[in-house]
């Protein structure tokens, strides 16, 4: 087959454009403290500075999926490019807490049209040999952002106003977007290959989801802040459980449904959509208490944080390279349950950690994890995509981005208890004056000022132990989930790559159209 070069330069296109959603998600958080001096936000409004781009970006992929099949993936997805630059744009110049979060919600549905969209457009471009490399190349900027986010939003915060942090987007959303016309391929005429654009569409199935999701999400921001056992956390959430298994009976019922349940037929769709959860799960849980242990406990900013998480990153871009060559010759069933023990080796070994340890040793631990993430999500996320048909790829990725979301939304939240348990089951405030005893408890951070505000060095010494020690909790059972993962993919994964799936018989046209 001839391939055309310019996809490459596609790849880079779609690379750019979730490399700006990666970034925003994280770039925010350091910009915090200065909107709360600059505009007068409670911790509320902060909450949902955060929250609003949660929740938008959960509810909105899987009707933008099926939209995509139906009228074009190229169309909505650069659609989303735009909205997320003019959002920022706008985002720059606001001067209220009220704008923000507004802008934030209009960046989480942008967030949501180009994540799953730029997925589907992936085996357009790329045939079945290389679509693995392209995956890990897609999977390394999304996870880019997450430790890079803060070394811009630092580096920006230190040298220009608040609104760089929106502002910065705006160049990189307009690149993308000009690279994404010239490059993409076109979309196929409406009907010609898509799903159909004249069927009618899943109103009350998109209703249910939108509000069974919102509810999860929201119970869980809050659960954050008012705790799990507050009546009106728990009501949220059981509405939100019902409100989705009243979903899934009409979804199957309903002759075209907003989720193609169907797919879960396909074992390597199911398989790869599980294995992909559980792993994104665990690494957003190494990626929850990293940060904050190397700000707080080991004394870094904002920006050397941001730098000392990037051993991940490498060994992810370095694995990627590595599960292409090996899974032809072994198999999915062998490289991905492989990943997932070097991923559980990884996170079992930073639950050894002690307050004595340094650096040296987080960033041993933090390139096994890496190495494992990647030999294992990236056959994963190949295998979903080669069984998606042609016609459904977009529904397919938002199904797949959507569970791995919420997964990620309610496996973050669980996992923030368990570090706020073992942070207070070992946290000695004795002595202390109540209101210094309670913003001690509130996180290390907050301990470590308390600590230097009284003067009292053993405040922050025995913080920072409670902390480290709800830190390894949460990563040994980082390590537990990835390896349960691992028995689980080595039981059901098939041996071998099954025969690529629809989706591969318009590959040849549609990379000689992308020339």
């Amino acid at each position: 087959m001839d391939r055309s070069p310019r996809r490459w330069l596609a790849l880079a296109a779609l690379t750019l454009a979730v490399l700006i959603v990666a970034l925003d998600g994280t770039v925010i958080n350091v910009a915090l403290p200065t909107l709360s001096a600059e505009l007068g936000a409670d911790s509320a409004q902060l909450q949902w500075i955060g929250g609003g781009y949660l929740l938008a970006l959960s509810v909105a992929m899987l009707p933008v999926g099926l939209l995509g099949d139906r009228y074009g993936h190229k169309r909505l997805l650069l659609a989303g490019v735009g909205l997320f630059g003019v959002a920022s744009l706008v985002g720059a110049s606001v001067h209220s807490t009220g704008a923000v979060i507004a802008v934030r919600a209009v960046l989480g549905l942008g967030a949501a049209m180009i994540l799953p969209l730029s997925m589907a457009v992936l085996p357009r471009i790329f045939d079945q040999e290389e679509l693995p490399r392209a995956i890990g190349v897609w999977t390394a900027a999304t996870a880019l952002g997450m430790p890079v986010g803060p070394v811009v939003g630092g580096w920006l915060l230190n040298h220009f106003w608040w609104g760089s942090v929106f502002l910065f987007n705006v160049p990189v959303a307009a690149l993308a977007l000009v690279a994404g016309l010239w490059l993409l391929p076109a979309d196929p005429s409406r009907g010609s290959a898509g799903a159909n654009p004249r069927a009618p569409f899943d109103s009350l199935g998109t209703v249910l989801g939108v509000l069974g999701i919102t509810a999860l999400v929201y119970g869980t921001i809050q659960a954050a802040g008012q705790g799990w056992g507050d009546p009106v956390v728990l009501s949220t959430l059981g509405a939100g459980v019902l409100l989705l298994a009243v979903f899934l009976r009409h979804e199957r019922r309903f002759a075209h449904p907003l989720v193609d349940l169907g797919l879960f037929a396909d074992a390597r769709f199911r398989w790869g959509a599980v294995i992909a959860v559980f792993v994104n799960f665990a690494v957003m849980g190494i990626l929850f208490v990293v940060p904050q242990y190397l700000e707080a406990v080991l004394g870094n900013d904002a920006f050397g944080t941001g730098l000392r998480v990037l051993p991940l990153i490498v060994g992810l871009m370095l694995s990627a390279a590595v599960s292409e060559a090996l899974v032809p010759r072994l198999g999915v069933r062998v490289v991905v349950p492989t990943g997932l023990l070097l991923l559980a080796g990884g996170a079992f070994l930073g639950g050894t950690a002690g307050t004595g340890d340094g650096y040296g040793f987080t960033a041993l631990w933090l390139s096994l994890t890496g190495l494992g993430f990647g030999v294992a999500v990236v056959p994963a996320t190949s295998m979903v995509i080669q069984s998606l048909p042609s016609e459904r790829t977009g529904a397919g990725t938002s199904l797949l981005e959507t569970v791995q979301q919420l997964g990620s939304v309610l496996g973050v939240a669980a996992l923030g208890t368990l570090l706020s348990l073992g942070y207070h089951a070992r946290l000695h405030l004795g002595g202390l004056p109540a209101d210094a005893a309670h913003s001690a408890r509130e996180s290390v951070t907050a301990a470590g000022a308390v600590a230097e505000r009284l003067g009292d060095p053993a405040l922050g010494t025995t913080a920072h132990a409670a902390f480290v020690h709800g830190m390894d909790l949460v990563l040994l059972f980082c390590g537990a989930v990835a390896l349960l993962t691992a028995l689980a993919a080595a039981l059901r994964l098939p041996r071998r790559t099954a025969a690529p799936g629809p989706a591969a018989e318009e590959v040849p046209a549609v990379v000689a159209a992308a020339r």
